[in-house]
């Protein structure tokens, strides 16, 4: 199938079969295209932890706006961003680039140095605005890769983040939770969204052309 067959196909799973597991396989390629995706100045300045423990999953819930969506999934995929930029954060990312591709450390100095100066004059709230915003290039990437694997799929922000927060020692990773994207596969009887057509704005609306 093509990439559109395959959103056409996807859709925000309302009811999954908690008898259903996501392979470790599949969930690795999901995983790889979410590392893949580009995020700006190539920091990536998020991580994306994996929740499969059902423990966890059962106080994740608190403030969960579909508690039982989340409990019955295979796994929650949380994309926690960067609290703030820093020298060090970003100079560990770039002396990483530099010693993957055999280069010198600090060849890419200048370049460095304005994104230091840039963010050095933002506040923290600026810097995780910033950050939370690459999380959903890469959520994006998810998707389309789960979909291309028939996995289903629910992109979801109705949860209490300080909860996520807490419970996965998330501050002290210096990471704030984003979003969930549960992954599994639906139940046919109860997911009520399945039998529905799949609804989008017109292109001749959607498209603005100058």
């Amino acid at each position: 199938m093509s990439l559109l067959q395959d959103l056409e196909w996807r859709h925000a799973v309302k009811a999954y079969d908690p008898t259903k597991k996501v392979s470790e396989k599949d969930l690795n390629t999901i995983l790889e295209a979410t590392r893949l995706a580009p995020t700006s100045s190539g920091l990536q300045p998020f991580r994306v932890i994996v929740v499969e423990n059902q423990e966890l999953k059962e106080k994740m819930i608190q403030g969960a706006l579909n508690p039982e969506v989340m409990r019955d999934s295979s796994h929650v995929l949380v994309f926690a961003a960067w609290d703030s930029y820093s020298d060090e954060k970003i100079d560990k990312v770039y002396d990483y680039h530099t010693d993957v591709r055999e280069l010198p450390r600090g060849r890419f100095g200048s370049y460095t140095d304005k994104i230091k100066e840039i963010y050095g004059a933002q506040t923290p709230e600026e810097h995780f605005a910033h950050t939370a915003r690459q999380t959903y290039i890469a959520l994006g990437f998810a998707l389309a890769q789960a979909a291309e694997l028939k996995i289903d799929s629910t992109p979801a922000e109705g949860f209490s983040n300080a909860v996520v927060d807490e419970i996965l020692g998330l501050k002290e990773l210096g990471l704030k939770s984003v979003s969930l994207l549960y992954l599994g596969y639906r139940d046919e009887e109860k997911d009520w969204l399945a039998s529905m057509k799949k609804v989008r704005v017109p292109m001749e609306e959607f498209i603005i052309r100058k």
